[in-house]
């Protein structure tokens, strides 16, 4: 496999500021319009025709995987935390939204993570897309369709967990869908564990997919199942060059659907250094692909993390060559109740400090160099004089302090949509002792949007 391009590494160091203050654009103002609240735990049947091994989810939760069947019984934590939830569930859990598109209609395309956090915890974990809308006056998110993702035609390139099933429906062992592009005959989907770009039919059937590649060099995670461990313990180790949970996190669309552009949440890596920028901000790659030719142009980008960022949540095109980015660290909780020494049940053991939406350009000027971050809005500190949210807000302050934020879009000229990937019955980073709502915020952030 060949390694990282050195060239695309010179493109970068030449590209970026080595001012990082300064590459971060400026603070804009945000304020809460509106808030929506999807409860922690709410589930789904199985479709009737699913196998019974579909039927509960989460049997496999325990530290060691071994198989439970009694229903409840391995509780949900947090680091040390408990959080009021457990497993296996008598249904599949809808949670863990980690990607959104607005819809013409003002509804809106979303999709559950890949289940319970691996590959080896979540083949009873069923992939679903989901068709919501959102009272804002009322504070409710009415979920209209839910499809569930299959591969009835063997698209998929190695064995998945329900090979042998009549309906192949696929799992969270199958593949980490964490991003979602609704287009005219179906959707695309970004993934993690190739990584790979999926391409699926309305129904929810699976048509391609797409490995990934940036330039000539192929992209492969830890989770590829074209990796083959030695039988020689004295061999060397297949390579790879994406860290686990590194893939495609975001994924965007031009305004005339001519490309896609995938972007990773993780870095390439190049004899086990990562890419970064001049200061030595890490670099993540933006990769285009062309939806004509279903294949990749060989153009790609650099999106450079702020000093605390370690991950980006989801990415949307606001017109030809600007986007929406969010940024994160991996803290959860408020720096108020942070523990001091060792995690404790009743602390936050890592506060949440950067969460972030940047707007950003890229354009044929920058092909292969760092996106230009114009400016951010602060997600941990949402003005909130209305008191408009339903849970969250101190002070006229509405903050969202989650290890995980995955959707982001724009709504209307002022307007963006926010959401949490509650990693269900995992995160809690809104109270110490209970799993993460999935909220839904609206947010104003007309200057944010018009800013170039």
């Amino acid at each position: 496999m060949k390694t990282l391009l050195t060239a695309s590494l010179a493109l970068l160091t030449l590209g970026t500021s080595a001012h990082a203050q300064d590459a971060e654009g400026r603070a804009f103002p945000a304020t809460l319009r509106a808030q929506a609240i999807l409860p922690a735990d709410t589930q789904i049947a199985a479709p009737a025709d699913a196998p019974a091994h579909l039927r509960q989810a989460g049997k496999f939760t325990t530290p060691d995987r071994r198989r439970t069947d009694a229903l409840g019984t391995v509780p949900g934590k947090d680091g040390v935390r408990p959080t009021g939830f457990s497993l296996p569930l008598d249904g599949q859990a809808v949670q863990g939204f980690s990607g959104i598109r607005r819809m013409d209609d003002g509804t809106f395309w979303t999709l559950s993570d890949n289940g319970f956090g691996s590959k080896a915890n979540s083949s009873d974990a069923m992939l679903m897309l989901h068709h919501v809308a959102i009272d804002w006056d009322k504070g409710t998110v009415d979920r209209r369709e839910t499809v569930f993702l299959s591969d009835p035609d063997r698209k998929a390139p190695f064995p998945i967990a329900m090979e042998g099933s009549e309906k192949r429906y696929l799992t969270g062992a199958d593949f980490d869908v964490e991003s979602i592009q609704p287009v005219a005959d179906g959707f695309f989907v970004g993934e993690e564990f190739g990584p790979w770009l999926l391409k699926f039919d309305r129904e929810g059937r699976l048509q391609s997919v797409h490995e990934t590649r940036v330039g000539e060099t192929k992209v492969v995670s830890p989770d590829n199942p074209i990796l083959q461990l030695p039988a020689d313990p004295a061999k060397p180790m297949p390579p790879f060059n994406l860290k686990r949970s590194g893939g495609f996190e975001g994924l965007a669309r031009s305004p005339d659907g001519a490309h896609l552009y995938a972007l990773l949440e993780g870095p390439l890596y190049t004899d086990g250094k990562a890419e970064t920028a001049a200061d030595g901000r890490t670099g993540l790659r933006v990769i285009e692909f062309d939806t004509a030719k279903g294949d990749w142009t060989g153009r790609s980008w650099i999106y450079p993390l702020s000093r605390d960022g370690v991950a980006i949540g989801d990415f949307n095109m606001l017109d030809a060559t600007t986007a929406l980015v969010i940024e994160r660290d991996n803290g959860a909780g408020r720096a108020a109740q942070a523990c001091t020494g060792e995690p404790k049940p009743d602390c936050f053991a890592t506060p949440a400090k950067l969460k972030r939406i940047y707007k950003i350009e890229m354009s044929d000027a920058n092909v292969g160099q760092p996106v230009r971050k114009i400016g951010y809005l602060d997600l941990m500190d949402v003005k909130d004089p209305d008191g408009k949210a339903r849970q969250g807000t101190e002070n006229g302050v509405y903050d969202m302090p989650f290890v995980t934020i995955e959707n982001v879009d724009r709504v209307d000229d002022t307007h963006i949509v926010v959401a949490n990937d509650n990693n269900f019955p995992y995160s809690a980073g809104r109270a110490l002792d209970r799993a993460d709502d999935n909220e839904f915020v609206l947010i104003e952030a007309g200057e944010f949007l018009n800013a170039r």
